[in-house]
């Protein structure tokens, strides 16, 4: 089984016009194309025409077995009611964790305003996922984005759970340092490409992927995300087909962390005999 922990509803083609119904549509289907069997959508920083709001998205998945929600937060726009929807939402269960937009947003991850953010992660016990690296609108800012940035709120939060997404590329060494670091940072490996990988780009960027687990040394603070629809679901799954894991690796990587990480309503891993 295959879980993607990071997918997006947004429109990134605002020219054109998308229902959030349509997007879930369109989801299921890639869903299908790669085998992938659950997924985990976080919402967006904004709410716009494009970018459909917490709410809308746990509404529109509710009858949807195979689909969580992971919470977006505006550094720049939260309100105490916005914090108050977002809490019922984790006290029933409708979201599995929650996102931060460092780098989209100007911010440092440690900013002394995220405090309600992550006593709100701890007392729910849910993971923090925080964008690291490259920022797919060139007016991010990526001094904000750098996944150093994360050991300190590591340091201080020990009981938070942290997401480093992206393997915080192109500083994939730094992130690897504060993953081996800290027990309690994991990292995704979703949006290293835009569309599909090209050979040349798989190459390259699987023999990165390969260093920075030997680096780390436990396969269980990687998790399987994609960046959909910015990235291929398919041409994803094959990349990580291409890495040559262990069937414990690979098995970790693209299930059983993300499973145990979110609690998710999925059935525990079944070893091999």
């Amino acid at each position: 089984m295959i879980v993607d922990c990071h997918v997006h509803l947004n429109n990134y083609h605002e020219q054109l016009s998308v229902s959030l119904s349509d997007s879930l549509a369109r989801l299921q289907e890639s869903m299908a194309e790669a085998a992938i069997d659950y997924a985990l959508v976080l919402t967006s920083y904004l709410v716009t025409p494009h970018r459909p709001s917490t709410a809308a998205v746990v509404e529109a998945i509710a009858k949807v077995p195979n689909l969580g929600v992971v919470a977006g937060i505006s550094y720049s726009n939260y309100r105490q009611r916005d914090l108050r929807e977002l809490a019922d939402f984790l006290q029933q269960g409708l979201v599995k964790g929650l996102k931060l937009y460092p780098g989209y947003e100007p911010f440092f991850p440690h900013d002394k305003r995220l405090r309600v953010v992550y006593d709100l992660a701890e007392e729910f016990d849910v993971p923090v996922m925080i964008h690291s690296g490259d920022t797919y609108n060139p007016k991010g800012k990526l001094k904000y984005s750098h996944p150093l940035e994360i050991d300190e709120v590591a340091v201080d939060h020990p009981n938070v759970k942290f997401v480093i997404c992206h393997l915080g590329n192109p500083w994939l060494t730094d992130c690897m340092e504060v993953v081996y670091k800290n027990a309690n940072v994991y990292a995704d490996i979703s949006g290293l490409v835009l569309g599909e990988f090209t050979e040349a780009f798989e190459d390259y960027m699987a023999e990165e992927i390969r260093d920075v687990i030997l680096y780390a040394g436990d396969p269980r603070f990687f998790l399987f995300g994609t960046d959909w629809p910015i990235c291929s679901m398919p041409s994803y799954v094959n990349f990580v087909q291409q890495l040559g894991l262990s069937p414990e690796a690979y098995h970790a990587m693209m299930y059983e962390n993300a499973r145990q990480l979110f609690k998710l309503p999925l059935p525990p891993a079944v070893k091999a005999d």
